[in-house]
């Protein structure tokens, strides 16, 4: 049995300046501690992976980005990704950085039995939930994560954080935190089995 506090890597598939989705990752570390995980949020978009191109993958094999994504899913013992959706998909910044993931030899194994979380953030109503079921499938058949059901979208986002990038609505917080804690329980049940 491990006796580490279990490291979580947090993801957003939006790296734009002021977006949604970074502050409600950053409400994730802020929350993380108290489910009993080390946090560390990665910038998808400092990875500098290009567009994924089978002919620019022969040319010059896999970028550095994505080994770089590899090792910190392997560094960690769980994965949060907190993405937006465009026209009711996750992100192609979310989608390319796996698809790169997935043509190292051992890409998948860094995601493989992974205890994975889901949220998402929008200024509409819906929060961005239409993403999520592809992003639970997306993982969850293509790279073996084990994603927990729970998962929260984050309607009205705008209007959710205080200016130090806190969440503003004890509902919203509790509810980002019940999805944390479902992680961290399978979590350490995987580190224990």
């Amino acid at each position: 049995m491990s006796t580490h506090s279990p490291r979580l890597l947090i993801i957003s598939g939006s790296a734009r300046q002021g977006s949604l989705n970074r502050r409600l990752a950053h409400a994730v570390a802020l929350g993380a501690t108290q489910a009993g995980f080390v946090p560390h949020e990665l910038d998808l978009r400092a990875l500098d992976l290009p567009l994924y191109d089978g002919d620019a993958e022969a040319a010059s094999g896999v970028p550095a980005g994505a080994t770089a994504l590899q090792q910190a899913l392997i560094d960690s013992d769980a994965l949060v990704v907190v993405t937006p959706e465009y026209n009711g998909f996750p992100t192609p910044l979310f989608i390319n950085a796996f698809d790169w993931l997935s043509r190292l030899p051992t890409g998948v194994a860094a995601t493989a039995n992974k205890p994975t979380a889901l949220l998402s953030a929008s200024p509409g109503p819906m929060g961005g939930l239409r993403a999520l079921n592809y992003v639970r499938q997306f993982l969850q058949m293509n790279f073996a994560s084990l994603v927990v059901p729970q998962q929260f979208a984050l309607g009205r986002a705008g209007e959710a954080f205080t200016a130090e990038g806190a969440l503003s609505d004890d509902k919203t917080r509790q509810a980002v935190q019940g999805v944390l804690e479902a992680l961290s329980k399978l979590t350490r049940a995987v580190q224990t089995a």
